[in-house]
């Protein structure tokens, strides 16, 4: 009975059910909010529209959105929530306790009031660029991270800060956040460990006009991380550099074999330049070694001749030295034999005993008898 009064009426009947909200219009004005029920609704000649929300979805999106706050704005009121931010601001929007989402500078946030509760957090950046710890693991909890920026700075190093190209601040060992709002954010990292720095095949003409290559290596520390970041544009590069240039310009002033004699003097000299200068951009030099010096093939071959043949003549100063002491030792044994009839027959009897050793069998013609008279007669005409 009541549809049909309805179309006699020319109404139409409307169910919205609990977890829906509708806006309904005729001949295309709006009219309101419908909430949950049955409504009978004015439709002459099907001129009414009803435009249904879900619940599920807690912000209302609408093309009456304008006309709706425009023309009723106690309909709003009831139904609605509205967050704002202003320039520089941002919101933190929480839904039952809970993070629902963060809204950027300039932006807004229409919600449906029946599915909150709703609250939220103002934050101007301007007066807090930094995120509390607690908020970072709230928002990080959430996957709300579209609005800050994290800094991770690892031990043993620090990042610069830079807010539109402006060095702000230097961050130690931990992690950061810091709302971006519009703003430019830039972080460099730089380790304060030490480090190693290798320049290899580095090509150098000597005084007397050999090319040779070189290998260095330098050991060195940033101490002042502000002055190697803004004094030069890559502290690394500049090192690489200037171990290039003074090495050439030390070692192009020498000669090759003062370079092989000299190579640790040449090291303190490049070494007290290098530290002076870097120290100026905040990096401290601990060690600057030339490891090696290469020679070209052919010289290599020259040199090895050269060092063979002093070798060589030093071998033959030993042998000469090593012959004339034998030489002497052997004078001095005859002077002692000749003045000592005794010892030169010892010595007979020594040889003749190693004689002795080495053969099967040994003849003696005058006689064993004949050996030791002699041997006697040796000893009375000594004694004489």
């Amino acid at each position: 009975m009541m549809t049909i009064l309805d179309k006699i009426r020319g109404r139409t009947r409307v169910v919205i059910s609990e977890n829906e909200r509708a806006l309904h219009l005729v001949n295309g004005e709006l009219q309101g909010i419908l909430e949950p029920g049955v409504h009978s609704l004015k439709n002459g000649r099907g001129t009414l529209v009803v435009e249904r929300h879900s619940m599920a979805v807690p912000e209302f999106r609408s093309g009456y959105e304008k006309a709706l706050f425009d023309k009723l704005p106690d309909v709003v009121e009831k139904h609605l929530t509205v967050v704002r931010t202003r320039s520089a601001e941002v919101a933190v929007v929480d839904r039952d306790g809970r993070v629902h989402k963060v809204l950027g500078p300039d932006e807004r946030l229409v919600l449906w009031t029946d599915t909150g509760p709703w609250t939220w957090e103002l934050i101007d950046t301007q007066d807090q660029p930094e995120l509390t710890q607690k908020l970072l693991r709230r928002l990080g909890d959430a996957k709300q991270t579209q609005q800050f920026e994290i800094v991770r700075v690892s031990e043993g190093s620090v990042a610069l800060l830079f807010v539109d190209g402006v060095l702000t601040r230097t961050l130690q060992a931990g992690v950061y956040a810091f709302w971006k709002a519009g703003r430019s954010l830039t972080q460099k990292l730089i380790d304060l460990k030490r480090q190693s720095l290798d320049v290899t095949g580095q090509e150098v003409l000597t005084l007397d006009r050999v090319t040779i290559r070189i290998n260095l290596s330098a050991e060195f520390r940033v101490v002042d991380p502000v002055k190697a970041a803004q004094e030069v544009k890559d502290f690394t590069d500049t090192l690489h550099r200037a171990l290039q240039m003074v090495f050439r310009k030390q070692l192009g002033a020498l000669k090759l074999d003062q370079i092989l004699e000299r190579k640790g003097e040449v090291n303190a000299e490049a070494t007290a330049r290098i530290k002076s200068d870097m120290a100026a951009i905040g990096v401290e030099i601990h060690d600057i070694v030339l490891k090696d010096v290469i020679l070209p093939g052919e010289m290599r071959e020259i040199l090895n001749k050269v060092v063979t043949a002093e070798k060589e003549a030093e071998a033959n100063v030993i042998r000469r030295r090593e012959e004339t002491n034998a030489t002497r030792s052997l004078l001095n044994t005859a002077k002692v034999m000749a003045e000592n009839p005794v010892m030169l027959r010892l010595k007979e009897l020594e040889a003749l005993e190693s004689i002795a050793g080495k053969v099967d069998r040994l003849t003696v013609h005058n006689g064993t008898g004949g050996l030791m008279n002699d041997l006697v007669r040796l000893r009375d005409d000594s004694a004489a």
